[in-house]
């Protein structure tokens, strides 16, 4: 069953299984998992382009979130799968970049969880803002599909 849609077009989509550990003092996942969650899926994304970690720390160049808007709509429990979804919504191919994600319980589709994240390169020896590899550019790159959603979303009343 399926009651809910994906937010745009051609979801990256990375399932996670909320365990026992991952539950909190009141019954459901911490919010923090979340973020690791969030981690994991963009990890995945960027593997799934031929590229790795060790990729990131050759080109001594790194993505840093510089702001998240996050909202929390349900619970989720341990046993829970769950399919987080990316999508790079936003690319400058030199300095910024943003992901969306949602996250969308298996069995039902209902969505329990939103995240924007805006980020910056930044050069892992310095720390300081720099541009964005070759990897980097190729990896933050906007679908088109996105983009008129996007767009569209942006033009509707």
């Amino acid at each position: 069953m399926n009651n809910d849609t994906w937010d745009l077009p051609e979801p990256f989509i990375h399932r996670v299984h909320a365990k026992p550990e991952h539950i909190d003092a009141f019954g459901h996942v911490n919010n923090a998992v979340y973020n690791t969650w969030l981690d994991d899926a963009a990890w995945a994304h960027w593997d799934s382009f031929g590229f790795d970690k060790q990729t990131c720390a050759a080109a001594r160049r790194g993505m840093a979130v510089i702001r998240a808007e996050t909202d929390y709509l349900a619970s989720s429990y341990a046993g829970d799968a769950l399919d987080v979804a990316v999508w790079i919504t936003a690319s400058d191919g030199r300095l910024r970049a943003e992901r969306h994600y949602q996250i969308r319980r298996a069995d039902t589709g209902q969505t329990i969880f939103r995240s924007h994240w805006k980020l910056v390169c930044f050069n892992l020896d310095t720390g300081r803002p720099a541009r964005m590899s070759p990897e980097l550019v190729a990896h933050y790159v906007v679908k088109d599909q996105v983009r008129a959603q996007l767009d569209l979303d942006n033009n509707t009343p």
